[in-house]
């Protein structure tokens, strides 16, 4: 920017230097060509006081020296008289006389001495000439030399070149304070963007990135933010989740260790304690095996989300296969699972995974319920929606716990959940393939009246 600025000034300063000095220029060429012209008569007829007049009278007016010479370059009349006689070698003077011009023009500085004894300007350290032809017709009696003082125009020159260039320095310096307050006010929130995106790199998922003024760099900075907490709470809930699983792993591996040992240094420990310990450690045996399976599933469903085995199902026989198919374990703790199924119900979606969401909720809810108790599971359409039901009249779930139920490993009750055989997430794999689908799963109870899972469907599927 610097150069540009600079590059402008020098420009225009020339251009304007160039004006004043062809302006002068050709104003001295007029002048010139009117003396010449005034004088062609008298120089003709050689009439030497007229001449004179004329001369010192233009001479006055140009505010110069008037000097005639002849074809020989020999100066006849001086407005000075000090170079009559003398003849004159000026570059201007012999392009007239022998270089073919009718005119000639320069300006030179050929030291202060010089100056003050061509034009009679002391201190002055500029002088021109202008020479132009003296012709009569088609005869040419010698050549017309003013010699022009410059002195003034050179330093008006000057003074506006230095004018232009304070002018063009002051924007300069303008222009780079408001291109710094500019360049802040832009780049620094990028610049804080980017430390706290180098603080997120190293593992600082707690930063956020502050909101200043409007349009992109706020909206930028807003979406970093949003991205940031949703990264934070995956994290959290990653850490949560292992620490979770590590501890749901490790309950069943110490209490098998400590009846192993227990088997290991009592070896005259009664037979029916023995298959007491067995009996104990088979059933742990079997919820890790049901915390991996469904560790597994989970991994899984997150793997492949995209990867549904899309299809035509049936989902009022699926429902009615279900009913079927819990039936005899509901019947073996007296329960009553029960069934309220509309026909030709129909979705595009995973067979498989839509047999998963309604087993689990019923089975949870059977697990959930006393013996002797009641389930219903019905089916229905709701506008362009299928909805699932899955009501039991059990222990039901806590207000303040109803949120977290789909949470990974969370429990309500965890001795009772452990009693029942439950891993703490079943109600995430839930979730998890309900929103593979397109779909939501909500949760309606109260203490000692029950609970219901209502899990809703697109009809066209996922």
């Amino acid at each position: 920017m610097g150069v540009s600025f600079a590059v402008a000034a020098s420009n225009l300063t020339n251009l304007v230097r160039d004006f004043l000095f062809d302006q002068r220029t050709r104003e001295d060429y007029q002048m010139t060509e009117r003396v010449a012209e005034a004088v062609a008569p008298e120089l003709a007829y050689l009439s030497a006081d007229s001449l004179n007049r004329i001369l010192e009278s233009n001479a006055e007016t140009m505010d110069g020296r008037l000097m005639v010479l002849d074809t020989n370059g020999k100066v006849q009349f001086d407005t000075f008289g000090a170079l009559c006689g003398r003849r004159l070698e000026l570059e201007e003077v012999l392009q007239v006389l022998t270089g073919g011009s009718e005119e000639a023009y320069g300006f030179y500085t050929p030291g202060r001495e010089t100056v003050e004894k061509m034009s009679g300007e002391s201190g002055a350290d500029y002088v021109a000439y202008c020479a132009r032809e003296i012709r009569l017709g088609e005869r040419r009696l010698g050549v017309i030399l003013f010699v022009s003082r410059i002195q003034s125009l050179m330093d008006s020159l000057n003074t506006v070149q230095w004018q232009l260039v304070t002018v063009f320095l002051v924007i300069a310096l303008g222009a780079l304070v408001l291109a710094l307050i500019l360049s802040q006010v832009v780049t620094k929130p990028i610049t804080d963007l980017s430390r706290i995106m180098g603080k997120m790199g190293k593992g600082d998922l707690s930063v956020r990135a502050p909101i200043r003024g409007s349009g992109e760099m706020k909206e930028l900075a807003e979406a970093y933010n949003t991205m940031a907490a949703q990264l934070e709470s995956i994290d959290k809930t990653r850490n949560q989740f292992v620490s979770n699983a590590s501890h749901e792993l490790k309950t069943p591996l110490a209490t098998m260790k400590i009846m192993l040992e227990t088997m290991m240094y009592q070896p005259d420990m009664p037979r029916e304690l023995q298959r007491e310990f067995m009996e104990d450690m088979n059933h742990e045996i079997d919820r890790l095996t049901g915390i991996i399976t469904d560790l597994l599933t989970l991994t899984q469903t997150d793997a492949k989300a995209k990867e549904l085995k899309k299809e035509p199902v049936d989902l009022s026989g699926l429902t009615e296969e279900i009913i079927r198919l819990l039936s005899p374990a509901a019947k073996k703790r007296g329960q009553s699972l029960t069934g309220e199924v509309e026909k030709g119900l129909t979705m595009r979606g995973d067979r498989n995974r839509l047999h998963q969401v309604l087993y689990n909720l019923t089975d949870n809810a059977m697990k959930y319920t006393p013996d002797g108790g009641a389930i219903h599971v019905s089916l229905h359409l709701d506008g362009e929606e299928l909805v699932w039901r899955v009501r039991d009249n059990g222990v039901g779930i806590p207000e303040e716990d109803q949120d977290h139920v789909f949470e990974r490993f969370y429990r309500v009750d965890k001795a009772r959940s452990r009693e029942t055989g439950g891993t703490g997430l079943g109600l995430s794999i839930v979730r998890q393939l309900v929103t593979l689908h397109g779909g939501t799963v909500t949760v309606k109870s109260r203490m000692g009246e029950g609970s219901e899972f209502i899990v809703r469907l697109p009809k066209e599927g996922a």
